[in-house]
């Protein structure tokens, strides 16, 4: 029997979480284009109609918009919040007129990266942050991880020829360290055919096997696909190695990094046809994590919310019009170049890339309405 917290929940956790963390993204764009002397005419949290707000000295108009699903701040020569270049504006450039379109190249970039970059510091704070009060959990003891010491009930690793005292050493001719290392490489990936080098008797001995796919179901009733060999560590044990905080911060960056790689991989899987995109979600199914998280306790919600400001960071990176990265990749363009791409292709771009965006929320949307089973009792 699966447990739901109460429905609104949901709806607090869910503005906790993308509240924030949307500000922090939009500050990042924000401050770093006031250092640069370039002038905000909004600075939305949310899209539509505004709710509420205010004008502050220097003309900025700060306000709650009715759709709480991102947020952005418009720029004194943006077309629109999407900060496409107004065709209309003077183009005169003078980089000292408060305009972004007028600003140097390198401010423009700077101005841009600096949202999702503000995201990826979040995370790396937060992760480094438990790193220094809780410690890094690291699997010690004077046995080998890597040596298998049970299986499971059903265990393709057994069925393939692997024994006990066997030590996993390589796999797809990729050297492992510590029985934590293993399962990273094999959880991301069900139905994948693989061989594990193992060390038996003095000799190596190469085993081809191909992973399982397992439905894994959390006290919530979320589904994940996970890959499996069904094999366990005879050794070693988890114990908590006091970090300091000059270390926390590379060993949470790390950390970063590694989730950033199995966000490629379940993409990458996507595509490839590995995965269903049905796996994918939309705000419905953040709005149900972040209640569940929160109902787990203030620091279960915190981590996730880590997670999500790297989630945020990452699509903003990814070179579609309309996102930072798509701008990035115009102001690359622009650099090779030597002047700005036209104005007819960048129009058809930001088009098309306005439409790829809500035709994706459309696709994760409906996966959420027909995923999800009904919760918030």
């Amino acid at each position: 029997m699966f447990e739901s917290p109460p429905f609104w929940m949901y709806f607090i956790g869910f503005l906790a979480l993308l509240g924030p963390l949307v500000t922090v993204h939009e500050l990042g764009h924000y401050l770093v284009g006031r250092w640069f002397g370039v002038k905000a005419e909004a600075f939305s949290i949310g899209f539509g109609s505004e709710i509420a707000g205010w004008t502050d000295k220097q003309g900025t108009r700060w306000k709650l918009s009715w759709l709480p699903l991102g947020g952005y701040v418009q720029f004194k020569g943006d077309m629109n919040p999407a900060s496409i270049p107004n065709a209309d504006a003077p183009v005169n450039g003078h980089a000292n007129d408060g305009s972004f379109q007028n600003a140097p190249l390198w401010k423009r970039a700077l101005i841009v990266a600096a949202g999702p970059v503000t995201n990826l510091v979040v995370a790396i704070a937060i992760f480094a942050a438990f790193f220094t009060i809780y410690g890094n959990p690291t699997i010690v003891g004077v046995e080998d991880s890597r040596t298998v010491g049970e299986f499971g009930e059903e265990s393709v690793a057994r069925d393939a020829g692997m024994q006990i005292g066997d030590t996993i050493v390589e796999i797809d001719g990729e050297a492992v360290g510590d029985f934590e290392e293993i399962r990273n490489n094999i959880v991301l990936y069900p139905d994948k055919d693989m061989v594990f080098t193992v060390v038996r008797d003095g000799n190596e001995v190469d085993i081809p096997l191909t992973t399982a796919r397992i439905e894994n179901t959390d006290t919530f009733g979320n589904v994940s696909v996970l890959g499996q060999i069904g094999v366990g560590p005879a050794g070693g044990r988890y114990e908590f190695e006091e970090v300091g905080l000059l270390s926390a911060v590379p060993l949470a960056a790390q950390r970063c990094w590694e989730i950033t790689g199995m966000m490629v991989t379940g993409i990458k899987q996507i595509f490839t046809g590995e995965r269903s995109i049905k796996e994918l979600g939309g705000p419905l199914k953040i709005a149900k994590y972040s209640g569940e998280q929160m109902s787990l306790g203030f620091l279960a919600f915190v981590n996730f919310a880590a997670l999500i400001s790297l989630n945020l960071a990452f699509i903003n990176f990814l070179p579609i019009p309309a996102l930072d990265g798509g701008h990035l990749a115009f102001y690359a363009a622009e650099a090779i170049r030597r002047k700005p791409v036209g104005p007819q292709a960048t129009e058809w771009a930001y088009r098309g890339g306005i439409a790829f965006v809500l035709l994706f929320m459309v696709v994760v949307t409906w996966n959420d309405i027909t995923g999800m089973l009904p919760f918030g009792s």
